[in-house]
């Protein structure tokens, strides 16, 4: 069937999310190799992602692993340097179909206060229809859980969303549930999933 609405992820959809580019920059990528090896960054924003709060929680393993303390702070004092650029073509797919009146969700693993924070960074996060922040729901992707949630939320079936993400993990899960689905690999396979699908054309989609 023809998808009612499409669902967007955010993080190296519509823009790029690579810590370890950062880093590598920062303090070479010897040091970032081992600060990653020695210090569990991931799961630390993994807790911010399902809710925990954003500059403490990184104060607070900052304080504790005070052989890496100002590495860890800069997660905070230059994540948007982490968060960046945007991806051009995806933001203009997101436009083009809020300017066929194809309803546009966005579904993210996100803390509160780095989505509030990046809101202030990328007009565009504040052009969907309803956004769906992992942090304000309290579980993250791919927990079939927030899924439910949206659906339950957003007023369209199942089967009549299309869910594209760059993470094999939550596209298996939404699929699980019955969603459409497209693997995130690069704006221009996401372009020419929309026109496939009709939502569309090949002008519209910057192809």
């Amino acid at each position: 069937m023809k998808p009612e609405a499409v669902v967007f992820d955010i993080g190296n959809v519509l823009m790029e999310w690579n810590p370890e580019r950062f880093y590598d920059g920062a303090i070479g990528e010897t040091r970032r190799r081992q600060l990653f090896a020695e210090v569990d960054l991931i799961g630390m924003n993994e807790s911010i992602d399902a809710g925990a709060l954003f500059r403490e929680t990184i104060h607070a393993l900052a304080d504790a692993t005070p052989a890496w303390g100002p590495e860890i702070r800069m997660w905070h004092d230059k994540w948007i340097e982490m968060a960046s650029p945007r991806i051009d073509h995806s933001v203009a797919l997101l436009r083009a179909l809020r300017a066929k009146g194809v309803p546009v969700f966005a579904l993210t693993n996100f803390g509160v206060h780095s989505f509030a924070y990046a809101r202030t960074q990328y007009d565009f996060l504040s052009e969907f229809d309803q956004t769906f922040v992992s942090g304000e729901m309290g579980c993250i992707k791919p927990d079939p859980e927030i899924f439910r949630l949206m659906e339950a939320s957003c007023g369209v079936a199942p089967e009549a969303l299309l869910f594209t993400d760059d993470r094999a993990d939550n596209i298996a899960a939404a699929a699980a549930r019955g969603w459409q689905v497209h693997h995130f690999t690069g704006p221009e396979g996401w372009a020419r999933r929309l026109v496939a699908d009709g939502l569309l054309n090949e002008t519209e989609a910057g192809l």
